[in-house]
């Protein structure tokens, strides 16, 4: 709380404000204009002139964090949306450490604690006002921004109330509204950031301009992990328009690398100066790397045991007579992240300042002074850091990460104006971390009543711990790898997942859905195949192995019942079915294919249903649920990044497609939330895609799919 003498102090002022939000000591506090304390990190704002300003400490790349966290508090404070400013923060130190975004984690990581803040500021306000008139808390109730008595007319609004309500303690643990008096979470509201994007008002990252601003474009060795040499820029200083050409670092995770910007008064000019930039690199070998021959690697390396991550039972002793088992093997590729707005970044060091303008899923790690945090990667002090995070034309995962940030910053340092380093989409796609390939092995064992009793999956990859961090310790599982094949709840007495770890010298990073988007393909593909060996419906075998009540067998229940499963469909089309469980959340899929005329399969309709636990906004949900499912579809069966002496090959849309509009499927969208674990909305419905497409392609054609991506034109 803030002193007594300090509430004197700062009541003296013109200004004067009530703040609400979270400590290190508790989920509330509350301060002033000025002097809070320095663990306090504000939340609600509610100025003497009614003026009420929610802070989004949650970046927001598409996702509704805009919208969803302010809602939660505005709900519980008794306000419209409508009547807020919503401000998006940018990493400033007094709103904390948790200025992030990623793993559908802003909502079902902070579902309450939004809620508490808002109550928490409501019932202090409603307690001032009982003061003010002289009645009992029970007689007032708050509403629309203000506090009404019951005995009488009047009303107070929240305004008139804020130095009262400083002199009271706050609640630790304020009274939450009921489920059934909502007025904001669960409802189908618009989000406010949407009228700012149709408008062409929402700005950014690529849209900011800043006075005296110049513009660079790195040149970046070809050959992936090839290094500087030379450079020859004497073509390049001629060009109209070019200022500088100079040497451009970053670190990618463990992987350093070096570029040449050529800085210029336009973009186009920087461009033009890059074409006849002479640069020789040295490809230090990796000139004769080809995925092809990788990917026979990781093959090879299937037989070897790995490292144990779970051992339930003992499958080792489980005998399966001649014929009751089953073996798989399943390989997904590498794919790029692709956002929408490719790689930017502002950067201006002013002596010993550096201010950033750019689009970030982490402005905490740009700020932040923990030892991984960007200052340790540049040299500067993280208080003389001051960051202007925009909103994000997509993030996927890869904004996660700064490499672009350190590449601009360590650019700006040669020179003394702001620099705007502009990735092309050939950049972005040759040039950042890629979601790595992952193969899986697979084997089932059944009892002679046809029981499954035995399940292992073996994933061989790429480790996405070793990339990011030069500790990782080979000897242990890369957990992120390994991702939910040990954690579904299918009820399985003997289930032995594992790891084998294979060098790869690419960079690899998140992708939406983590290694969720390539294990589940593999896991659930194999399930079905263990259904087909003992002639059972692939639904229904999985709720069979689901005795228990759990979160995935009433998933699993709505979505036979929304689909029709048990109504037989029509001749010449086909269905298949998928779940998957992981960190973010839970969801499962049916997909409907027919047969086209020229033998191609068409993807008439797919059905979703994702527990959630709690809703905050349906429209939004539906709206992730479905980009997930083109993306997924996207991976499923259009090129992956494939590379070929030492390079990647594509290079952008033409040679690495995305699914259009017209390759679209109808998507029905049915949402669980029915109290329980609080799950997130932004990557569970991608997983089980790729596997219920696989077997409902299995169930119309008999052809049974085990690599992605795969051609949906049957030979």
């Amino acid at each position: 709380m803030v002193s007594r003498r300090q509430f004197i102090k700062n009541t003296g002022k013109a200004s004067f404000a009530l703040w609400l939000g979270a400590t290190s000591n508790g989920f509330a506090n509350v301060a002033f204009i000025t002097d809070a304390p320095s663990n306090f990190t504000p939340f609600v704002k509610i100025e003497k002139n009614g003026k009420i300003t929610i802070f989004n400490t949650k970046p927001e790349m598409g996702q509704g964090t805009f919208q969803s966290v302010p809602a939660l508090i505005a709900e519980e404070l008794e306000v419209s949306l409508d009547a807020i400013t919503i401000v998006q923060t940018s990493g400033e130190k007094q709103f904390g450490g948790g200025q992030a975004a990623g793993g559908s984690s802003s909502i079902r990581g902070n579902y309450d604690a939004y809620r508490k803040i808002g109550a928490a500021a409501k019932e202090m306000l409603i307690k001032a006002a009982s003061v003010k008139w002289g009645i009992g808390i029970e007689s007032c109730y708050a509403e629309n921004g203000s506090v009404h008595s019951k005995l009488s007319k009047e009303h107070l609004s929240y305004g008139d109330l804020i130095e009262e309500a400083s002199k009271l303690e706050v609640p630790k643990e304020p009274k939450l509204k009921n489920k059934s008096d909502f007025k904001i979470i669960g409802k189908s509201i618009q989000r406010p950031d949407v009228p700012l994007k149709v408008s062409g008002k929402a700005e950014y990252g690529i849209d900011v301009e800043v006075p005296n601003m110049v513009y660079a474009t790195v040149f970046r060795s070809p050959v992936i992990g090839g290094t500087l040499k030379s450079f020859d820029a004497d073509a390049t200083l001629k060009i109209p328009g070019v200022i500088k050409v100079v040497e451009a670092k970053t670190t990618v995770g463990k992987y350093q690398y070096s570029g040449v910007a050529v800085i210029a008064k336009s973009y186009w000019s920087a461009l033009q100066g890059r074409k006849v930039l002479k640069v020789e690199w040295d490809t230090n070998g990796y000139e004769n790397f080809n995925l092809s021959d990788y990917e026979n690697k990781l093959r090879n390396l299937s037989k070897e045991t790995g490292v144990l991550d779970k051992n339930i039972g003992n499958v080792e002793s489980v005998k399966t007579e001649p014929g009751n088992s089953v073996e798989s093997f399943y390989e997904t590729p590498m794919v790029a992240h692709h956002t929408l707005e490719p790689m930017n970044c502002i950067a201006h060091v002013n002596g010993e300042m550096l201010t950033i303008w750019t689009s970030t899923q982490v402005p905490s790690a740009i700020t932040g002074s923990g030892p991984n945090d960007l200052h340790s990667q540049i040299g500067m002090k993280p208080e003389n850091i001051t960051l202007h995070s925009k909103f994000i034309g997509g993030g996927f995962g890869r904004r996660l990460y700064t490499d672009y940030v350190i590449e601009a910053v360590n650019i700006a340092k040669q020179i003394e104006q702001p620099v705007k380093v502009i990735w092309s989409r050939e950049d972005t796609t040759q040039h950042s971390a890629v979601r790595p390939m992952t193969f899986s092995q697979l084997k089932g064992g059944f009892s002679k009543e046809g029981e499954l009793i035995s399940f292992q999956h073996k994933v061989i990859s790429p480790s996405y711990f070793d990339s990011v961090g030069p500790n990782f310790d080979k000897t242990k599982v890369d957990a992120i790898m390994i991702e939910g094949i040990g954690e579904q709840a299918y009820q399985i007495p003997n289930i032995k997942t594992s790891y084998v770890y294979a060098d790869f010298h690419v960079p690899v990073a998140a992708w939406r859905s983590v290694t969720s988007s390539t294990v589940a393909f593999a896991h659930e593909c194999f399930i079905d195949e263990l259904a087909h060996k003992v002639k059972k419906d692939p639904l229904d075998f999985r709720l069979q192995m689901l005795d228990k009540d759990s979160d995935t067998k009433r998933v699993l229940l709505k979505l036979k019942e929304v689909s029709n499963w048990d109504k037989p469909l029509p001749k010449g089309k086909g269905r298949g079915v998928a779940q998957w469980e992981f960190f973010a959340g839970l969801c499962a899929h049916v997909v409907e294919v027919s047969v086209t005329k020229d033998n191609t399969i068409k993807i008439d309709k797919v059905y979703a249903v994702i527990d959630l636990g709690e809703v905050v906004n349906p429209d939004n949900v539906k709206n992730q649920i479905e980009g997930s499912i083109v993306m997924a579809l996207t991976a499923a069966v259009k090129t992956g990044i494939t590379i070929e002496n030492g390079k990647i090959k594509q290079s952008n849309f033409n040679d690495n497609p995305m699914i259009r509009m017209h390759e679209t499927p109808e998507i029905e969208v049915h949402i669980l939330a029915d109290g329980g674990k609080i799950k997130g909305v932004g990557e569970p419905g991608l997983p089980p895609f790729a596997p219920a497409l696989a077997n409902a392609i299995f169930s119309i054609s008999g052809k049974r799919i085990k690599k992605m991506p795969f051609d949906l034109k049957l030979s």
